[in-house]
């Protein structure tokens, strides 16, 4: 049995304390602006004063996470107030659960989070700003944990909405800057959200029409005695929905568009965003529910094919982008697609594995990009960089490490933790052997991009104008959080090696309580099994191509654009495909957008102008002629009045006679 802990509440109660102050602050700040526009009012302070939260929740989920850490302890619940009647079915209850799973979880989004909040101290100083933003950031953070510590999957959408929510105001933050795009940019976020948001909410009634509960535990429990019993029901489909919502939350396609273009945001926002909170929300979900997945097998395939598709399309696509956040923006759809390619063979700790290394490299990545576009004065143009090495020394250093990271150099945790995804789907067999090849494939396209995009930042020629870009070093507030992210996207596949090496699958008895029923669910089918010969030929594979690729990546680009001129005179087409992403977006923009601005049109002009315009003039047209008619009876003449009086007390005697009074 779970422990009783009051003071769980604080895990998120801190953060969500941290936006109310900060909030407090920009009242404060616009006052003091009222009387004196140029006054600094306590932004400095806000930031701080959201460090200090996101610190003390990381501080919180430690303690959990070491309570739970021994044999009899496995899990720590809060008390459970009840919040939805459900009449004679009892009621959805408000508690927070912290086990394994939400406990790994909790640390990687306190952990990055607070080094993200660290680093837009930095970053965000001298906006007028800046104690909103930090407010807006707590609020992420608090959402986010609301999101993975809830009980019930009631809970879970409140987060999940309010994350959808944050990730609107954060990314139109400056809503003014070139010409609108981030407010256009966080409308769009918004709104493909609630295509997903939409399929969970349905996919969730049909959970409770099966099971009865939205609780997890007994979500797991009805799923585990209805596959014995060989009569799922609605659950499959269930699990369809819900997989839905996942991607519209992780960026999977169809739904992905909007990812990218969440680079319109502040840094600090797409380190948040991108890396530790938001788009693992749906990869959450499907390990949580993962006995419900693992009963659907067509449920399986479909997340596999899906995350396959989304890490090809996507790692093409940044094969040619020229904006520096706009290659890591797709490389994290990219990288979410491996993640879904583990679940759909119900590898559902590599898939946490790899949120967890991704986390900190591409939390590195993105601040390591915020810092360059820094010192470069707001470019963001690979194009227009090169030779930075030289004016920006730790910036260039971290951002090497989580390079080698994310391309999957031998080694380092993103090797690690890409080859576990790669070797358990090559070890299903089937159709799978398919989506392997995709996977690999892919990894040698993130080799390929990665280094291309070390190369034209770092490396070659200066193409910057140099008599109006001075590049520089970012202040330590911004480097010291990018040198911890660095270590850690060094070592973090110390968490699973594979089972050759020595003190391997930490991580997987660490979950196991969590993943014990999909686990054994999926064991009644197939359960792909490697040798240890067949494993190191895969290890070996995958570190021949990730080291090919970077090579050929980097070399191709170190001198400057030739790499990029010579591919598009070559292959125009091509190149104009992949830098569109396959064009997807335009196919949006021709089968939904325009046909939806066309029917709004319609609306506006037939309804609101002929309609309710016209309707609307005719009452008062009428109105007015009525007046006028009336009018004339209303003449001052005492004769008029008499005859009108005597006419209509004649009218009335005649009544009263027909009806007999």
């Amino acid at each position: 049995m779970p422990d009783t802990e009051l003071w769980l509440w604080g895990i998120p109660a801190l953060p969500l304390l941290g936006c109310v102050l900060c909030g407090i602050l920009h009242l404060l700040t616009l006052r003091a602006r009222r009387e004196d526009p140029s006054a600094p009012g306590l932004t400095a302070l806000a930031g701080w004063v959201a460090c200090l939260a996101v610190a003390g929740s990381l501080a919180l989920s430690i303690v959990a996470v070491l309570r739970i850490g021994g044999e009899e302890v496995q899990a720590l619940t809060s008390p459970a107030w009840p919040w939805i009647p459900l009449g004679g079915a009892g009621s959805v209850d408000v508690a927070i659960v912290l086990d394994r799973l939400s406990g790994a979880m909790a640390l990687v989004v306190t952990g990055v989070g607070f080094l993200i909040h660290v680093y837009a101290t930095g970053y965000m100083k001298g906006d007028k700003g800046t104690a909103k933003f930090f407010a807006y950031m707590n609020l992420f953070v608090t959402m986010m944990l609301i999101l993975i510590l809830s009980s019930s999957l009631v809970g879970t959408f409140v987060g999940w909405e309010g994350v959808g929510l944050c990730s609107y105001l954060l990314i139109g933050y400056w809503y003014g800057k070139d010409e609108g795009w981030p407010a256009v940019a966080g409308q769009k976020a918004f709104v493909m959200n609630r295509i997903g948001d939409a399929s969970f909410l349905i996919g969730m009634f049909l959970v409770w029409q099966a099971v009865g509960s939205f609780d997890y535990a007994r979500i797991g429990e009805h799923v585990g005695a209805a596959h014995h019993a060989g009569d799922l029901g609605l659950l499959g489909l269930a699990a369809l929905l819900l997989f839905g919502g996942a991607c519209g939350k992780s960026a999977q396609g169809p739904l992905f568009t909007w990812l990218p273009d969440a680079m319109a945001g502040p840094t600090p926002v797409s380190a948040l965003i991108h890396a530790a909170t938001m788009v693992t929300s749906g990869i959450y979900l499907v390990i949580r529910l993962n006995p419900l997945f693992a009963a659907s097998p067509m449920a399986m395939q479909v997340v596999g094919i899906v995350g396959a598709l989304t890490a090809l399309i996507a790692g093409s696509s940044a094969l040619l982008q020229r904006d520096l956040k706009g290659v890591l923006a797709y490389s994290t759809v990219s990288q979410l697609g491996y993640m879904f390619l583990a679940l759909g063979v119900g590898a559902w700790v590599a898939a946490l594995f790899h949120v967890i290394t991704h986390a900190f490299f591409k939390a590195l990545l993105f601040l390591g990009a915020g810092s360059v576009i820094h010192g470069m004065h707001e470019e963001q143009d690979m194009h227009k960089m090169g030779g930075l090495r030289r004016h920006m020394p730790r910036t260039f250093v971290t951002f090497l490490a989580g390079a080698a990271a994310l391309s999957g150099l031998p080694l380092l945790s993103g090797y690690f933790s890409k080859d576990e995804i790669l070797a358990l789907t090559f070890a299903q067999g089937g159709i799978w052997y398919l989506l392997w090849g995709v996977g690999i494939f892919t990894a040698g396209l993130t080799a390929l991009y990665t280094w291309r995009m070390v190369a034209l930042t770092f490396f070659g020629p200066e193409r910057f104008d140099s008599e109006h870009v001075h590049p520089h070093e970012s202040p330590p507030s911004m480097t010291v959080p990018l040198m911890i992210l660095a270590v850690l996207a060094v070592v973090g596949g110390v968490l699973s090696l594979p089972h050759v090496l020595p003190w391997s699958q930490k991580l997987h008895h660490w979950l196991e309580p969590v993943t014990h029923d999909g686990d054994a669910i999926l064991a009644a089918h197939h359960a792909g099994h490697l040798s240890h010969t067949l494993e190191w030929v895969l290890l070996g594979l995958g570190a021949a191509i990730a080291l090919f690729f970077a090579h050929r990546g980097f070399h191709q680009h170190k001198l400057g654009l030739a790499g990029d001129e010579r591919f598009a005179a070559k292959h125009p087409e091509a190149a104009g495909f992949l830098s569109r992403a396959w064009g997807v977006d335009n196919a949006y923009s021709k089968a939904v957008v325009a046909p939806a601005k066309m029917i709004a049109v319609f609306i506006a002009v037939v309804i609101d102008q002929l309609g309710i315009d016209g309707i609307a003039n005719g009452l008062a047209t009428g109105a007015k002629r009525s007046g006028a008619w009336l009018k004339r009876f209303a003449d001052g003449s005492i004769a008029s009045y008499g005859l009108w009086m005597g006419g209509a007390a004649a009218v009335l005697a005649l009544l009263w006679t027909w009806m007999g009074v």
